[in-house]
């Protein structure tokens, strides 16, 4: 969502003559774009703008957006005096105000609703990968959860806005469709004519659309997985057959702390279901260890449940209390020690679970997409149909490929155009 975010601010920038430029020291204006979902993410955001106030070129703007900037609110002023703007998530199209009179203190954390869509412009050209945001917010309300606080209740974006944005990306460079939404797979909007639309019925129109040939779609909730999206695996070949579903917890204990409303029963259910509608698909996951008042035994079902599944892909993190959440507030908060003794252990499991798939890819050919050079600058980076990067020397390096895959480690994959 904040890569699509800084996409829009960049095009609304350039538009009013602006460059971007490699460093912050060189700016005219910085802006932090954030994430509050982690306390170690807004740790990281005031850290760094103690860096850059003492750095910046004078008379620089500087101002942070997103939801650290809902987190803090006019605290954010107090911690950092030198900022020109605070701007919740989903207030960044107020930008230009700063902008017009840059000596105004301009401080917006409205959750509002979806006006941001329409009034940035859009990039005239789309790199290979766009994502689209559907949705924004979330109602589920997890205990640990501060997406409801930064991000406000479910809000759908009108099904036509969503098909015009796809079309635009898929008309100046896009292969590769990523729907978005803290909760993608609650999509539902309804029309002026009674119509409801559901992201099955988005994935089927993005597909009509000759330019994309890739179509995926982050985060799902367990629950809001139904029946006529689960068949679009088995229907639409564009839909890459993978699919990151979070549980966060294996005991079941947990999961009604967590206010996570699914048994362990109905979640592997949900999983046979897209493995017998597309065989070949993989599931990722997100895991939180150390909730407070998990147990050993909890914890050993979060391993059992990591063994049943065989996740090719997971984030895994300590619980990290949350402001303006309940488990914050639960008194039986687990020791630090314990909490990065849990993730060490689980790490493991499922990197040697992610090793082992990867090794099975070997030999496999894939049709991968290019994603960029890697960290050495001497080689491609392709992402397979499973969202491994694969690395390939070569000279010609198409959007899309034929890659065979000759090796492979734990993190990545190589191979060879063919």
């Amino acid at each position: 969502m904040n890569v699509y975010d800084g996409q829009r601010i960049a095009a609304m920038l350039r538009e009013r003559g602006y460059a971007q430029t490699d460093t912050y020291t060189d700016a005219d204006i910085i802006i932090l774009n954030t994430c509050a979902v982690r306390a170690k993410a807004t740790d990281k955001v005031f850290s760094a703008l103690g860096r850059i106030r003492t750095e910046k070129k004078p008379g620089a703007i500087m101002g942070i957006i997103g939801c650290v900037a809902r987190e803090s609110g006019t605290d954010a002023f107090r911690r950092v005096p030198e900022l020109n703007f605070v701007l919740g998530p989903q207030s960044y199209h107020k930008l230009p105000e700063i902008l017009e009179n840059p000596d105004v203190r301009l401080f917006n954390i409205d959750l509002g609703g979806l006006e941001k869509f329409d009034e940035l412009p859009m990039p005239n050209t789309s790199p290979a990968l766009a994502y689209i945001p559907i949705q924004e917010g979330c109602n589920h309300c997890c205990t640990y959860c501060i997406v409801p606080y930064t991000r406000g209740r479910e809000i759908s974006r009108p099904f036509n806005d969503v098909i015009r944005d796809v079309t635009h990306a898929a008309n100046t460079g896009a292969t590769e469709i990523c729907f978005l939404g803290q909760n993608v797979n609650g999509y539902k909007y309804t029309d002026i004519d009674g119509t409801t639309y559901r992201l099955s019925d988005l994935i089927r129109a993005a597909a009509k659309l000759d330019a994309v040939q890739r179509i995926r779609f982050t985060s799902s909730y367990p629950t809001e997985m139904t029946d006529d999206l689960i068949d679009m695996f088995r229907t639409e070949v564009k839909l890459l057959p993978f699919l990151n579903m979070p549980i966060q917890s294996g005991s079941q204990n947990v999961l009604t702390r967590m206010n996570r409303p699914y048994t362990l029963d109905l979640y592997i259910d949900i999983v046979d279901k897209l493995r017998s509608a597309r065989p070949d698909i993989q599931i990722s996951s997100d895991f939180i260890v150390g909730f407070p008042g998990e147990t050993d035994a909890d914890f050993e079902q979060t391993l059992e449940i990591a063994r049943h599944i065989r996740y090719i892909n997971s984030f895994s993190f300590k619980y990290s209390p949350r402001p303006h959440t309940a488990a914050a507030l639960m008194p039986d908060q687990i020791p630090e020690k314990i909490k990065s003794q849990r993730l060490y252990i689980l790490d493991k499991l499922l990197n040697d679970i992610q090793r082992e798939f990867n090794d099975a890819c070997i030999g496999q050919d894939m049709v991968c997409m290019l994603d960029g050079r890697d960290k050495t600058g001497h080689h491609w980076v392709y992402r397979t149909p499973y969202m491994q990067p694969c690395i390939v020397d070569t000279e010609t390096a198409p959007t899309l490929a034929q890659i065979h895959v000759t090796d492979a480690n734990k993190a990545s994959l190589r191979g060879k155009i063919i």
